[in-house]
C-alpha cells in the first residue's frame, strides 16, 4: 500500500500546480472548504486560473484570497452572492463567469467523474442558461445538453483520512467534495484527522483512496460561520 500523506499543504501541491490550469475547490459556502490548500496555492503564486466551485467564499476568506491575489481568471460557480470583490471584479471585466444552476453543477462534475462526457436535463430550457447549447425533445419534453466537468487539479476536504487517501466527511460537508475526488486527474486533500490504515468503518468510506494522490491533516482549521444570524434572548419574567 502506497503511503500519499505529506508533511504540508504546500508539500502535497509541490510539482501539481502551473499558470493556466483548472483548479476544483470543495465546500459549500464555508462549509468543508481546504482552506489549507488554498493558502498554499495563494502562497505558489498560480496565476491565470480558472476555478470549479460552487461560490467563491468570501472577502478575505475560502477562495476569496485568490481573487484578492489577482491569481483566478475565471469561475465557474452557481452562487456567488456573498462576495462584494467577486461582483466588482465581475463588473469590469476583470473576471469571467461561466453561471450555472447548482444541480446543474453538482451534474456536471458527477458527470465528469463518471467518464461522461454530457447529459441532458430539463433545468435552464428556455433561459440564458440555454443560450448556445444544443435543445433536445424527448417524450414531448424539451431537455438542455450540458457538458461534464473535470480539472486538471482537485482540491478536497474531508473529515478522516487515511494514509491510502481512504475518505470520510462530515455531515454538510459531504457535498461537493466526494464529486470532486472523482473528477480531477490529480486530488489532493486535507482532513481533520488522519487515521490509521484499518481504522475506517470500511462500509462507511465515502470516498475510496483510489482516487486521491495525496493526503494531508490540515495545519488549522478555522471554520467561520459564513452569515451569523440570532434571535433577540427572551426577558426573563421578573421574580
Amino acid at each position: 500500500m502506497a503511503d500519499k500523506t505529506q508533511k504540508s499543504a504546500v508539500d502535497a501541491l509541490a510539482g501539481r500546480l502551473f499558470d493556466g490550469m483548472t483548479i476544483m475547490a470543495g465546500g459549500f459556502g464555508l462549509c468543508g472548504i481546504p482552506e489549507n490548500l488554498i493558502a498554499a496555492i495563494r502562497e505558489a503564486g498560480t496565476r491565470d486560473l480558472t476555478v470549479v466551485s460552487n461560490n467563491c467564499g468570501i472577502d478575505g476568506f475560502g477562495l476569496g484570497v485568490l481573487l484578492e491575489s489577482g491569481q483566478i481568471r475565471k469561475m465557474i460557480s452557481s452562487y456567488v452572492g456573498e462576495n462584494k470583490l467577486f461582483e466588482q471584479l465581475y463588473l469590469s471585466g476583470d473576471l469571467e463567469l461561466e453561471f450555472n444552476p447548482q444541480g446543474t453543477l453538482a451534474e456536471r462534475i458527477r458527470a465528469g467523474g463518471a467518464g461522461i462526457p454530457a447529459f441532458f436535463t430539463k433545468t435552464g430550457v428556455g433561459t440564458l442558461v440555454a443560450d448556445g447549447k444544443e435543445v433536445r425533445e424527448f417524450d414531448g419534453e424539451m431537455y438542455v445538453m450540458e457538458r461534464g466537468l473535470t480539472a486538471d487539479l482537485s482540491i478536497v476536504k474531508a473529515w478522516k483520512g487515511d494514509a491510502a487517501g481512504n475518505l470520510v466527511y462530515r455531515k454538510t460537508a459531504r457535498n461537493f467534495n466526494p464529486m470532486m475526488a472523482t473528477a480531477g486527474r490529480v486530488t489532493v486533500v486535507e482532513v481533520e484527522q488522519l487515521v490509521a490504515v484499518g481504522s475506517l468503518d470500511k462500509d462507511n468510506i465515502h470516498t475510496p483512496g483510489i482516487y486521491v494522490d495525496a493526503i494531508v491533516a490540515g495545519a488549522k482549521f478555522e471554520k467561520r460561520i459564513e452569515r451569523v444570524t440570532t434571535r433577540p434572548r427572551e426577558e426573563k419574567a421578573s421574580a
